[in-house]
């Protein structure tokens, strides 16, 4: 699976190249190419903002270098193109999953400033994201969930015997996690999940993640 991000920061997705997303990039599993917009400006300064026709707070990003950019990473359209936006749908687990099953490669554009212009929308956009109903200074960490919470599915990524059994899954959040020492301070791991009883436990964890 390969993820093209187009971003006016690229030094923000650091963190992709650590951790399990990482690992899974080293073993080919995902493909994550970092775009810079700045490099698709036709302004000598590489300006890629400007002020809003109407007036108003802040600048837009302008449409051509987002178009370009765009352009030379899907130039047929055969990717599926994203914008992350507080006007999108919100993004959900079942939806990270769709992801994963139905693309091969995915172009996420990040916005920036008081957003972008329309018409990059309109001649570029397949779906707008959100990840939340509130606001952040830019589409990069939410550009950076989207993805995180959408390698997961991809085979390879994270086992997954793990993928059937954590939150979300059938609509319950997961159920609390214990690990040694059997007792810390005076607070005791739960006599069911050391009693070796399997059955038990299954039925502990279903009645915690519905009281939860």
């Amino acid at each position: 699976m390969k993820f093209s991000i187009l971003t006016l920061h690229p030094a923000m997705f650091a963190p992709l190249e650590t951790s399990i997303i990482g690992r899974a990039r080293k073993a080919g599993h995902i493909n994550i190419e970092i775009v810079d917009i700045r490099d698709f400006s036709k302004d000598r300064h590489k300006k890629c903002d400007d002020y809003p026709f109407g007036g108003g707070a802040g600048m837009v990003m302008t449409v051509q270098p987002i178009y370009d950019a765009i352009q030379s990473v899907d130039p047929k359209h055969k990717a599926l193109r994203i914008y992350m936006s507080p006007k999108g749908a919100k993004l959900t687990h079942a939806m990270a999953g769709e992801l994963a099953a139905k693309y091969e490669h995915i172009v996420i554009l990040c916005g920036h400033y008081e957003g972008v212009d329309q018409r990059a929308i309109d001649l570029c956009i397949d779906r707008e994201v959100s990840i939340g109903d509130y606001v952040v200074t830019g589409g990069e960490l939410p550009a950076m969930v989207l993805v995180d919470s959408t390698v997961r599915f991809v085979k390879g990524v994270i086992d997954e015997e793990s993928i059937k059994t954590e939150t979300f899954v059938d609509g319950l959040l997961e159920y609390p996690q214990y690990t040694r020492p059997q007792d810390f301070m005076g607070y005791t791991v739960p006599e069911v999940l050391v009693s070796g009883d399997h059955a038990k436990v299954d039925k502990w964890r279903r009645e915690q993640s519905k009281k939860i």
